[in-house]
């Protein structure tokens, strides 16, 4: 049996009431470079995102899943599986870990853990692939650390206020699957 709950956090579908959360964590432009986003979202569109949030992720083609605190029930971050393609049975990866105050403390390596373990166990799913810039050294450690391997290294690929930086390609591939 497949579960979304570790010793100290908790993966959960969206609720509407994480809205003010994803209206903060969206709008902050400190993770823009990493989410690859330009501009800010409204609460409207948030909003209208939270109401099909929980649509199958074979009809969307991703799942967006918010990491909760066990002790305090707050949400933590974000947890995304995106670019889901059953035909060759993989899905990109994406994570944050919202507060300052809440990284480095486990919750991101369990929550990749019990991810890989939805993903490879309920999925079915042969990989998984995340692209990681390439001077983000806790989340190259994070993903490493939960069995990704680096297979590839795109050149000047993300564009940051300094400059361009590459991004290192990830894939932890499920043996199990054929």
């Amino acid at each position: 049996m497949i579960s979304l709950s570790g010793k100290d956090i908790t993966l959960r579908a969206l609720e509407p009431e994480d809205l003010d959360f994803l209206y903060r964590l969206e709008n902050d432009p400190a993770i823009w470079e990493i989410s690859g986003t330009l501009t800010p979202y409204s609460r409207k569109v948030l909003r209208q995102y939270l109401e099909v949030a929980h649509h199958d992720i074979y009809e969307v083609k991703q799942l967006r899943l918010a990491i909760v605190g066990n002790n305090t029930g707050t949400c933590l971050g974000l947890i995304d599986l995106f670019d889901f393609d059953p035909r060759n049975m993989r899905a990109g990866v994406g994570i944050v870990i919202s507060g300052e105050a809440d990284r480095n403390k486990g919750y991101g390596s369990q929550a990749l853990g019990l991810l890989c373990d939805y993903a490879f166990g309920v999925l079915g799913l042969r990989q998984l692939f995340a692209g990681v810039g390439a001077d983000n050294t806790p989340s190259l450690s994070l993903f490493r650390g939960q069995g990704f391997e680096q297979t590839g290294l795109r050149r000047d690929w993300i564009r940051t206020a300094t400059g361009f930086q590459d991004e290192v390609f990830m894939q932890k591939i499920n043996a199990h699957v054929h």
